[in-house]
């Protein structure tokens, strides 16, 4: 085939595909997009700025996107440099006073400000925020309760907070606007203190507090899994909890699917747990009938 005629059939895929995505722009046109963004995603330069691409491209759509980030691997990095040691119990790290400094730092600059600036470089105002400004997330401490020789054990894991109060307002002020708010797990205690905050949690409960239409949690892996290893598209509450009881989804998926559950108890509509390695993840999810991940319904 000469290459005029290739050229013009993929020019002609590209306009079937933005014909077909009509209906789905015409659905979320004005809705509010809650994305928790890590992993892969956050992974390279080239990853970071497809992905910044595709928020640009949804805020063009009339879609209010609002990011809200991890950092885990950059905070363990930051920590070994200097000499900081770290533990985890049940997947959570325990925060004393220089790890929450660190983590703070890390969080609200480094990783905050490198996704405010791949925002800009594809053309739009992105604008960085932590669960402090405005105190958007008030927090209390996140008590664990682990397992010890078979007898329960609660254990204080220093600055590690879950939000009990929240004030979306500033996040509000961005709706209908060109901006899009980037915001860092790190929140307030009412005391003062500064709180670290697991991302998932964190975007569930701005989720909530905005009655988003979608909460899209990117991951790395393709969704959740049923007994037969299949990624489940479609679920409601109750067959996230039976399959839970079942022990169906386990180990890190159970966090991600808590999650889910308590953002649509607080009103969001639907949550997506999506691959964040899959080019244009986001993209696929909202704006074609193929979907990229498990869609959960209350």
């Amino acid at each position: 085939m000469d290459k005029p005629a290739a050229q013009t059939r993929d020019w002609i895929a590209t306009a079937r595909t933005l014909s077909e995505a009509l209906p789905y722009l015409q659905r979320y046109d004005g809705a509010t997009i809650v994305i928790k963004l890590g992993g892969h995603a956050m992974s390279s330069d080239a990853a970071m700025a497809d992905f910044a691409r595709d928020v640009v491209l949804m805020k063009q759509c009339n879609v209010n996107p609002v990011v809200v980030h991890g950092g885990g691997p950059q905070i363990n990095d930051m920590l070994k440099r200097l000499g900081i040691r770290s533990e985890f119990v049940e997947g959570k790290r325990v925060s004393d006073a220089a790890t929450v400094e660190v983590v703070e730092m890390v969080l609200s600059g480094r990783i905050n400000k490198r996704i405010v600036q791949a925002i800009n470089g594809q053309g739009g105002k992105a604008v960085g925020l932590s669960g402090k400004d405005a105190n958007l997330m008030i927090c209390e401490k996140d008590l664990t309760t682990v397992e010890r020789d078979g007898v329960p054990v609660t254990v204080d894991l220093g600055f590690v907070g879950r939000p009990v109060e929240m004030h979306a307002e500033i996040l509000a002020s961005f709706l209908g606007s060109d901006f899009i708010p980037v915001v860092a797990p790190v929140g307030s205690g009412r005391n003062g203190e500064t709180f670290n905050v697991n991302g998932d949690t964190a975007a569930g409960a701005i989720a909530a507090a905005m009655r988003a239409d979608r909460l899209l949690l990117l991951t790395d892996v393709a969704g959740v899994k049923g007994a037969d290893g299949e990624i489940l598209t479609a679920l409601t509450a109750g067959d996230v909890r039976g399959l839970t009881a079942a022990g169906v989804i386990s180990g890190g998926m159970i966090p991600k699917t808590r999650t889910a559950l308590a953002a649509i108890e607080g009103g969001v509509r639907a949550v997506v747990i999506l691959d964040g390695r899959a080019p244009h993840a986001v993209l696929l999810e909202l704006f074609t009938a193929h979907g990229a991940g498990s869609l959960i319904r209350g």
